[in-house]
């Protein structure tokens, strides 16, 4: 005998063992390593003849090898997966191998059993040979993950795999028919995937050892139907859910035959006819789910019989009938929703008698009567949903009694009474709504003060009483509703302690006394503020400005004075009504460049520095102070009309719609008609827009005193009307174009082209023909090169620096480039330009709108071959 360097590891319990932790790198043959569990190497060296060694070291060696298999295939599956999560694996340290790593279970000889990488958030596609690799795999996991490649079809050999699940694994393609060649499958998860094509119904029923099945949530299987043949082998099955995967037909009778189910849910499948009483045989079932579906008639009494039924859901259908009475006693009942039907009758008061319920959940039906009294007295209530009924009486006195109620959801119903003073005490409270009842009396100043409640809503009621000022503890408030009530006293400046409020709405109350000014200061995520329809007085704080996420304002209908804040015109374009108060002084510029002058009707003090159109409502003119006007407008008005008006110059009249059409058709006319040339009463007034003047006092107007200048094109009027309101017209002249001058012929095209020229001087202030442009150049071309060279507001009128109008006389401009294209073919129809120049006028409040008239304008400028394109107008940042 000789000695043999073969190291014997001994266990606790005195016997050798062989539990493969760590690889065995270091194995040559006769020099054998054997490792306890722990990694421990505790033993002695031994003597044995060279045969003995030799067949030691071939039995680990064989063992090694079958291992050394394992971690090859774990090493590739690190390699296919990208994640985080596979850093965990670490191969290059011995003494934590691959039976230490974090989501693989192996038995005591080392065999890998489990992988369990659910939640890793890797992406990749499982090696194939994983059967192979891992014979003693038994448990496999790779749920919420991202699975490439379709179903992993790998683990269709493996013998002895019991549990798969690759759920919420983004999973698609067909369902391989070969399922069946998993004969020790007990639970099979494949829910919420993108499995599509035939559903496996036949491999499903050929798995006799299985008890769960999950495809929940494939809705790109075809429409199948089930069959008690399928699934008649399935006996030792407890979960069977297979919502929304295209399942058709009505609920299988013979799922009654099925009594070791514990959980059945078919909802999302649209479902017919009605549900089977067959049902009230599952004596184990706990969860029932049948929503979503087109089910129709009664609940079955049989249902009744499901004494251990926990959960049932039957929502969304169009079931009907009443809510059956040995349903709702069932003892171990926790949640019974069955919204959106048509059932009619009362709630059981024996629910109030329930120990165990937490949701209720039975709104959008037809149910009256009034709610259990005693709800909620024995349970540990959490929800209560029963909006949209038809129920009356009071509200439940004893709802929050166990402490956990969260939800009382009871709007638009016909509920009397008082809220109960319990609620106030309901801290776990997190919505609270009852809106649109006939509840009446004050509201508890707790209900305010609701420390998680995230909305609180009062509307709609009978309510009295105030705000009460414990609302600055409801630090998790975001909507606070309590508008149409009959509620008095003043908003508390404690409100502003509720710094997450998004939504205000105290409108059409009593309320009285000034707006806190603390509103503006606190309330930074504020977007909706409606106190309009109250008694509210003082000024309006400028501390309002403030509110820079705020989309509504409204304080309408309230009895306010002074002045409009100038400050409040930076929320623009966001929805401000100030109407109908007594309000004073003039309406901020940006108000009427908005075109918002009704949102300040109904305040006789205030006045308007310039009209904007003729349209507006009738406010009357500021007083002229020191030759101008108030707000540090200068000038005249009818200046300012006409050079701010440029935009929608298409509106306005064109008293001779361009002489030389005009001359063609007068000559025409004269020939036949014999007649003399027109006189001041044949002129031709075209309007692209609804006026609200006569032609008639327009062309009467035309006379030698109210000339104010003369135009390269023509004569400008500045004309008072009988209202009062003041106009400029220009009395146009031919405006030669290149094809004229070649054809001597009239078209439309030399109109718009005329036209353009006429913008252009309206808005530089220039004649055609100026030193400045060069000898040899006009305005057309001097303008088309500075919007070439994006310099446009270059070319304005300089006496109109003050206007605050330069980014529509800008849009302006480009129109009129458009206009005066040198290829007739590429300019526009009149009927496109005033559609440009309507898109040009004060901005609209809709980003949608904004968009879209700045993309038409865009493109109005940049289809002329013989000009160069200027760059796109900017979005305005406020609308954007």
């Amino acid at each position: 005998m000789r000695p043999c360097p073969v190291v014997i590891i001994w266990s606790p319990g005195g016997q050798s063992g062989l539990d493969w932790t760590r690889r065995p790198y270091e194995l040559q043959l006769l020099h054998v390593i054997v490792l306890t569990s722990s990694g421990t190497a505790q033993g002695a060296v031994g003597e044995c003849s060279t045969l003995e060694c030799t067949a030691a070291a071939e039995a680990v060696v064989s063992d090694g090898a079958a291992l050394d298999t394992q971690a090859a295939y774990l090493s590739k599956m690190k390699e296919q997966f990208a994640g985080p999560g596979m850093s965990q694996w670490d191969f290059s340290s011995l003494p934590n191998y691959y039976c230490t790593f974090p989501g693989v279970a192996c038995d005591h000889g080392g065999n890998v059993t489990g992988i369990d990488v659910s939640s890793w958030r890797l992406t990749g596609r499982l090696p194939p040979g994983v059967c192979a690799a891992l014979p003693s795999l038994r448990e496999l996991n790779l749920a919420y993950n991202d699975i490439r490649g379709g179903f992993p079809l790998g683990v269709l050999n493996c013998s002895s795999l019991e549990v798969l699940n690759v759920s919420f694994s983004g999973v698609s393609g067909p369902v391989p028919p070969e399922l069946s060649k998993m004969p020790a499958l007990r639970v099979l998860d494949m829910s919420n995937n993108l499995f599509s094509g035939a559903f496996p119904a036949t491999s499903i029923g050929n798995l006799t050892t299985l008890e769960v099945v999950n495809m929940n949530e494939n809705p790109g299987f075809d429409g199948w139907y089930p069959s008690s043949s399928t699934f008649a082998p399935l006996r030792r099955l407890r979960v069977l859910i297979l919502s929304t995967t295209s399942m058709r037909g009505g609920v299988p009778p013979w799922l009654g035959n099925m009594t070791s189910l514990t959980d059945l849910e078919l909802s999302g499948n649209a479902l017919t006819g009605g549900i089977p009483p067959s049902l009230g045989n599952l004596h184990n079932l706990q969860l029932l789910e049948l929503y979503y579906n087109k089910l129709d008639g009664p609940i079955p009494e049989a249902l009744g019989n499901l004494t251990r039924l926990t959960d049932i859901d039957l929502s969304e259908n169009a079931l009907t009938g009443g809510i059956p009475f040995s349903l709702c006693a069932l003892p171990d009942l926790r949640v019974l929703q069955l919204y959106t039907n048509r059932f009619t009758g009362p709630i059981p008061p024996v629910l109030g008698n329930s120990t165990q319920l937490r949701i209720l959940s039975v709104y959008r039906n037809q149910l009256t009567g009034e709610l259990p009294p005693d709800l909620g007295r024995y349970a540990p209530l959490n929800v209560i949903e029963v909006s949209e009924n038809q129920l009356t009486g009071p509200l439940p006195p004893f709802a929050c009694a166990g402490g956990n109620l969260q939800y009382i959801l009871v709007l638009s119903n016909l509920l009397t009474g008082e809220i109960p003073s319990r609620y106030a005490s309901c801290t776990t409270l997190l919505r609270f709504r009852v809106s649109n009842n006939h509840l009446e009396g004050e509201v508890p100043a707790g209900i305010f003060g609701l420390p998680h409640a995230s909305i609180v809503d009062l509307s709609y009621n009978h309510l009295t009483g105030p705000v009460s000022s414990t609302v600055s503890g409801a630090g998790n408030l975001t909507s606070l509703f309590a508008s149409n009530n009959q509620m008095t006293g003043p908003i508390p400046a404690e409100i502003a302690g509720a710094a997450a409020l998004v939504k205000i709405d105290l409108s059409n109350n009593g309320f009285s006394g000034p707006i806190p000014s603390e509103l503006g200061r606190y309330l930074t995520r504020l977007n909706q503020l409606s106190l309009q329809g109250n008694s509210l007085s003082g000024t309006i704080p400028e501390s309002l400005a403030g509110l820079s996420s705020l989309n509504v304002l409204n304080l309408s209908d309230n009895a306010l004075s002074g002045a409009i804040p100038d400050s409040l015109c930076t929320l623009l374009p966001n929805s401000l009504d100030f109407s109908n108060n007594n309000l004073s002084g003039p309406v901020p510029l940006p108000l009427i460049k908005e075109g918002l002058l009704e949102s300040v009707a109904g305040n006789p003090g205030l006045c308007v520095a310039f009209r904007l159109n003729l349209t507006d409502p009738a406010l009357p003119l500021c007083p002229r102070s020191g030759g101008g006007l108030r707000r540090g407008l200068a000038g005249n008005a009818w200046v300012v009309a006409a050079c701010a008006l440029v935009c929608v110059a298409g509106a306005l009249v064109l008293v001779r719609r361009w002489l030389m059409k005009a001359r063609c058709d007068g000559d025409h006319d004269g020939a036949a008609a014999g007649g003399s040339p027109a006189t001041s009463s044949s002129y031709d007034v075209t309007s692209f827009h609804k006026l609200t003047f006569d032609q008639h006092e327009i062309v009467e107007a035309l006379i030698d005193k109210n000339i104010v200048g003369h135009g390269g094109s023509g004569t400008v009027y500045k004309i008072e009307l009988s209202s009062g309101e003041l106009v400029a017209v220009k009395k146009l002249e031919n405006e030669l174009v290149a094809e004229y001058a070649y054809s001597s012929k009239a078209t439309t095209k030399c109109d718009v082209y005329s036209f353009g020229v006429v913008l252009m001087e309206l808005a530089t202030g220039r004649k055609p023909i100026e030193p400045e442009f060069g000898d040899t150049r006009d305005i057309v071309h001097w303008v088309s090169g500075k919007v070439a060279a994006g310099a446009e507001a270059e070319a304005l009128d300089k006496r109109l620096a003050w206007s605050p109008y330069k980014e529509e006389m800008v849009q302006a401009l480009r129109v009129a480039v458009r206009c005066t294209c040198s290829i007739p073919g590429l300019r526009p129809t009149m009927a496109d330009v005033v559609q440009m120049l309507a898109e040009a006028g004060p901005r609209t409040t809709s980003p949608i709108r904004t968009t879209i008239r700045t993309t038409l304008l865009h493109n109005s400028c940049c289809s002329c071959p013989n000009q160069t394109p200027p760059p796109p107008p900017l979005l305005n940042h406020s609308t954007s």
